[in-house]
């Protein structure tokens, strides 16, 4: 690699003159920059630096600057990896191409993921630096995500030919070496018959055989790498095998050149050896293409062609033609295409593939309909809101394969160990052979060889590689299916950390859909005009509460007003003039404020807040007019969702703008510990930080764009899935349910996936451990036994094909909440509302 790279970034936010010299001036003050251009025109940055590690100080820099770099990402197929050791090598081959930010690679789904500098990078010289290292990559696609697949059905099918034809060879060599010990008389009758020097000729053959065709990729491979510095698990094989294959060669043609006695042979410990990796790496294959059986799945939801209205007539049209505004035609048991509003019709359509609920869902004239879920009964037309990659479909496919690629904080401890774990392995069967030659019985160079390959065969580190990423992949998969979409990978692993569940009141706990439920008037005001100046405010304001107001009025025919002046005080309430009128409608601080005297509503508003009703009131002409009532019903989950979390060791909280009287109210019912009320909008940072003081990690929990601040501030953000857009891009975990079930079923999965991963690594790491000292010979001074290469062999395809069944029971997982569970007895969680009243 040069001492010196030239880099082009492309860069944002420049529009002068100015801009071009405040970037120069940003690049300049770096050590290690040099020869920097900047080129307004073109938007880029063109520079000298003095190595790749200096990149990230210039993107900072760029980005304090206010001219941040563009960065983008790409996911590349990568090939040939086998270990964990492999996934080191990619990481450090792609890395080191200058302008790349980041990388992260999986073997379980064998990709990498590589964040970088835009116009510093070419995929070129991406895919050269994996290549150059052993790895052919190649850019992934859509296609390639559907063909992911087929093509490791492929890979094990051919796999299982390999094994087929290698244990065919095999087995007559194992049989003529080994038969002895299985068949007694068996090794006096090969004497008598085609004799001893015949055997070892014919095992000799078909051995050749076995590691020619079956086995060559361990040497194509292997080989290269060590010669290259960096073996990985291709070369233990290889150097293992060989050396059995290559002493007993010497036995059988030239047996003057070993020491008196020695002369033996272990063909059948080369041939089973390939035979047995081979065997595990089917497997391996095989449980692989299930691991992505989550995504098959989701891909599978998707509809090839939709039924659009064109000129008044029907046509079947590609899904890729189909764009916003588009009329669609659904009919009884049809597939919905794309995210659309419904425009005629009505029917039930089944959601569960995408919320995890079981229950169809009643549309009608102007409700949503998402792409993936299927109508039931009826039929209807749509409107289409969202097509292609901005489907709510195509969006979770792309948080899922993204949670899937994720690199959880617990794999950092894997790949230190694994970048020398493979090196040390092979120094540590050198030293074997050396100190079984000096210290070993007779027949020492025998026992050095037989300890020496057992020990490369047993310490590959597949399982250690694997035993990760295949139950993130397996455990987010399984997640989907139930509505829960891990956005930020380490959240699976943040989750199990959380002490304090915070809720957001309005839409979380509660249905966001508000009723009106009283209207106590002061002397002197008329119920029917009260709420008709009232409600012409409140229809300026998007509040649900205001909505809840607004309903009510046209309920009782009320008339709409002229509004004028309308202004909304973020956290008090509202304001307008109607039909020559002041009127003031919010909280009693808003009153206080404007300096209006509540007089003997105080009261009133105490009982109304006592029995979990919102109080607002209204003042017209500077004179209070009226208190309001408003009840949220607490939606039916809320309650068995929150003993759920409390079973689980789970503090629960909530923050609400409420007064501390309605919340408390609702916290009782709901079982809730902790309530913080009177929150402003924007203190709901300050609420977590005051949680978080008490040495708790947080993880938040809401639906709204206000909440957007506290997803993003909170240990684990947790996005109700029907909320704001703003709220889910700031979350780490969006749950597609309306409820709180989905929160309990997130942490279900959380830790159910978590002891998944602790209990591989435990069996990666401990049968390695375990086995290395045995495989060295540590139990032959005092028992006499010496590890078999053939069972060594046998002992690590066995701990790859271990650690990949026990991801695969993540699909098992079943919701820890579902609809029968999220139901109390009688159903007594929601508010009951009080008949409007006018006194």
């Amino acid at each position: 690699m040069p001492a010196t790279q030239n880099l082009r970034l492309s860069v944002r936010n420049m529009s002068c003159a100015s801009c071009v010299g405040r970037v120069e001036r940003a690049l300049s003050a770096l050590p290690g920059v040099g020869d920097v251009n900047v080129n307004l025109a073109a938007e880029t940055a063109q520079i000298r630096i003095g190595s790749a590690a200096h990149l990230p100080e210039v993107i900072e820099a760029l980005e304090r600057a206010g001219y941040p770099a563009r960065t983008r990402s790409i996911r590349l197929n990568v090939s040939s990896m086998s270990c964990a050791s492999c996934v080191g090598r990619v990481d450090k081959a792609l890395a080191a191409v200058p302008g790349v930010l980041g990388v992260n690679v999986n073997l379980a789904s064998e990709t990498a993921t590589v964040a970088y500098a835009e116009g510093a990078v070419d995929l070129a010289d991406l895919l050269k630096a994996a290549g150059d290292a052993g790895y052919p990559a190649e850019a992934a696609d859509d296609a390639g995500l559907e063909d992911r697949s087929a093509r490791k059905e492929g890979e094990a099918r051919d796999l299982a030919r390999r094994t087929a034809f290698a244990a065919a060879l095999a087995l007559p060599v194992f049989l003529l070496e080994m038969g002895a010990h299985l068949v007694p008389g068996m090794h006096e009758m090969i004497g008598r018959t085609i004799g001893h020097q015949t055997s070892w000729m014919i095992q000799f053959v078909l051995t050749t055989l076995v590691l020619a065709w079956p086995g060559r990729g361990f040497y194509i491979k292997g080989f290269p790498a060590l010669l290259n510095g960096a073996p990985d698990m291709n070369s233990l094989v290889a150097v293992g095998t060989g050396a059995a294959y290559l002493f007993s060669v010497t036995a059988l043609f030239a047996p003057d050149l070993l020491p008196e006695g020695t002369r033996a042979v272990y063909f059948e410990a080369a041939a089973v050896i390939v035979v047995l990796i081979l065997l595990g790496r089917w497997m391996e294959a095989r449980a692989k293409g299930r691991t992505g059986a989550a995504i098959q799945k989701l891909l599978g939801l998707q509809a090839r062609t939709a039924r659009v209205l064109v000129d008044g007539t029907v046509q079947d049209v590609p899904i890729e033609r189909i764009g916003t505004g588009h009329i669609l035609v659904v009919r009884p048991g049809e597939r919905i295409a794309v995210d659309g509003e419904v425009t005629q019709g009505s029917a039930h359509v089944d959601e569960s593939m995408i919320t995890g609920e079981p229950v169809p869902v009643a549309k009608a004239a102007g409700d949503p309909v998402t792409g993936g879920t299927v109508n039931g009964t009826g039929s209807f037309q749509f409107r289409a809101t969202r097509v292609g990659a901005d489907t709510t479909l195509a969006q979770i496919i792309r948080m899922v394969e993204e949670a899937q690629g994720a690199k959880l904080p617990i794999q950092g401890m894997v790949d230190r160990i694994t970048l020398w774990f493979v090196p040390a392995v092979m120094t540590l069967a050198a030293l074997t052979v050396l100190v079984w030659l000096v210290v070993g019985p007779s027949l020492a160079l025998s026992y050095a060889l037989v300890a020496g390959v057992s020990v490369l065969i047993i310490a590959c580190p597949c399982a250690m590689g694997l035993a990760t990423p295949t139950s993130i992949m397996v455990g987010t998969g399984r997640a989907a299916e139930m509505g829960v979409l891990f956005r930020k990978g380490d959240a699976l692993q943040q989750l199990t950390g959380v002490d304090v569940v915070a809720l957001d009141k309005t839409g979380t706990v509660t249905a966001g859909r508000p009723e009106l439920t009283d209207l106590i008037l002061a002397d002197g005001f008329d119920h029917g005009d009260v709420l008709t100046l009232v409600a012409a405010v409140e229809a300026q304001s998007e509040h649900p509460i205001a909505e809840a107001i607004v309903r009510a009025a046209k309920a009782e025919g009320s008339v709409s007003q002229d509004v004028q002046g309308f202004d909304s005080v973020t956290g008090y309430g509202v304001r307008a003039r109607v039909d020559g009128r002041d009127v003031l409608v919010g909280a009693d601080r808003f009153m206080d404020r404007e300096g209006i005297s509540l007089g003997a509503f105080v009261e009133a508003e105490t009982r109304l807040a006592a029995s979990g009703h919102t109080a607002l009131f209204a003042a017209v002409d500077g004179q209070v007019a009226a208190v309001i009532g408003v009840a949220d019903p607490v939606k039916p989950a809320s309650r068995a969702a929150i003993a759920a979390l409390h079973d689980m060791g789970l503090k629960v909280a909530m923050i609400t703008g409420d007064k501390r009287e309605t919340a408390e109210a609702i916290a009782s019912e709901t079982g809730i510990d902790h309530v913080i009320a009177g929150v402003l909008p924007d203190g709901k940072v300050a609420a977590l930080d005051k949680l978080r003081d008490q040495g708790k990690r947080i993880a938040f929990v809401g639906d709204g764009i206000n909440d957007a601040p506290a997803l993003a501030h909170a240990d684990v953000g947790i996005a109700i899935g029907t909320g704001t857009d703003v709220a889910i891009e700031s979350a780490d975990v969006v749950l597609m349910s309306g409820d709180l079930r989905g929160v309990v079923n997130a942490f279900e999965v959380s830790e159910r996936t978590m002891r998944n991963i602790r209990q591989n690594l435990f069996w990666a790491f401990g049968y390695n451990v375990a086995l290395i000292p045995v495989a060295a010979g540590a139990l032959y001074p005092v028992f006499g036994l010496l590890l078999s290469p053939v069972l060594a062999a046998g002992a690590m395809a066995l701990s790859s094909v271990f650690v990949l069944t026990n991801a695969l029971r993540l699909r098992r997982v079943r919701p820890a909440m579902d609809e029968a569970k999220s139901m109390v007895s009688g159903d007594a969680s929601t508010v009951a509302p009080t008949p409007v009243a006018a006194v």
